[in-house]
């Protein structure tokens, strides 16, 4: 990618109960109420093991579940193993195209450790998608074979909207229920993601109780994220014009998605809710947290304030501080402040007084659209059998 490039960007209008993504009850005919198992016993009766491994542009991240009752704004399943690596698929794509040698053995060896926690864990019920460095390599499909071949894994690509809905299905529990609108956002490392959950035609006083595949009504995915940004831009040392160059160029790209947002808005009540390595970081420098702790992240509530101050901590830092800190590390260390640089824009495009962290997203998406497609069809057998 050179200066002056324009940023591929998809965007779409979402009518109600539209996407797939959200609506695995329509593969089966409804049930009447008296025919209804509980959904807490249905979970506990389900015997499968579930994994989720999502390969992005920087990433390769597993989570293998069993279900359990959802509680609390928790999804209804059970971790019993995950697995995250820093494996740089997408290293140097924006510029050559294709995903180079050193990547692919890189990601090959993460997927065979991913392939044998599957194992030792006794899956039964998997999907393993690739998404944005797969999407845009010329030789995406190549490599997909070449893993399969290796590691005996099949992996899909799947387009960038069906990665927005699973990102937003797996993180939406943590919407303020009592907001009227919310922009759900995902910084991945080659694209970036955002949602927008509207109001429909409750009113703005009420609160917007209606399933998550009808609140989303647009989302678009932009063709750049913390890897691409970086690149084009440098990570290691940021200076403040090079900064707001960042700033800039990711606003002009969420233009057509803010002005679509804006006229439909009818309610003012909304707060901004983010999943990423970007915003996670960010509550951890906020926090003060010498190392990584999900279980103090993930569901905090920060305000505009707050989020401005991490950032501008972040940016004081030097390269080798951001690679020493607990938090970041040396494999995100000429990351980070390019995620920063999205967040800032979509702070600008979307001024809020609260943002919500979220360390949650695809990967929990697609064991929610799993476990309940399971659930579907095994109420639609039990009331055949019936």
């Amino acid at each position: 990618m050179r200066a002056g490039d324009r940023v591929d960007t998809a965007f779409s209008r979402v009518d109600a109960a539209s996407s797939p993504a959200f609506r695995p009850e329509d593969r089966q005919p409804p049930l009447e109420d008296s025919e209804r198992e509980p959904c807490s016993t249905r979970r506990e009766r389900n015997g499968h093991v579930y994994a989720a491994l999502d390969l992005g542009t920087n990433n390769c991240r597993l989570l293998i579940a069993r279900p359990a009752p959802a509680d609390h704004g928790e999804p209804g399943f059970r971790v019993i193993d995950s697995f995250s690596r820093i494996v740089r698929l997408g290293e140097g794509l924006s510029i050559s195209g294709r995903l180079s040698s050193d990547a692919i053995e890189r990601t090959i060896d993460a997927l065979d450790i991913c392939r044998q926690k599957m194992l030792a864990r006794g899956v039964t019920r998997a999907r393993l998608i690739a998404t944005e460095a797969c999407r845009a390599a010329q030789n995406g499909a190549d490599f997909l074979r070449r893993a399969r071949l290796a590691t005996g894994l099949e992996l899909e690509i799947v387009d960038r909207e069906t990665e927005a809905h699973l990102a937003a299905a797996g993180s939406a529990s943590l919407a303020d229920a009592a907001a009227a609108s919310v922009v759900l956002f995902d910084i991945g490392g080659g694209s970036s993601e955002i949602v927008w959950l509207g109001q429909g035609d409750a009113p703005c006083d009420k609160p917007a109780e209606m399933p998550l595949r009808e609140r989303v009504r647009f989302w678009a995915s932009l063709k750049l994220g913390v890897v691409t940004l970086a690149e084009r831009f440098g990570g290691l040392n940021v200076s403040e014009a090079t900064f707001d160059a960042m700033v800039d160029h990711v606003s002009g790209e969420l233009q057509d998605f803010v002005a679509m947002v804006q006229a439909e808005q009818r309610c003012g009540r909304f707060h901004l809710l983010g999943t990423s390595g970007t915003v996670t970081t960010i509550a951890g420098v906020f926090l003060g947290l010498s190392r990584y702790d999900r279980r103090r992240v993930d569901g905090l509530w920060m305000s505009s304030e707050e989020v401005s101050g991490a950032i501008a901590a972040l940016r004081a830092m030097s390269y080798d501080e951001r690679a020493m800190n607990g938090c970041i590390g040396a494999g995100r260390a000429d990351l980070v402040l390019a995620g920063c640089a999205i967040l800032e824009a979509i702070r600008r495009s979307f001024p809020a007084e609260r943002v919500r962290i979220a360390d949650r997203g695809l990967r929990e998406g697609i064991l929610m659209q799993l476990i309940d497609e399971d659930m579907a069809r095994g109420a639609a057998t039990g009331r055949a059998a019936g």
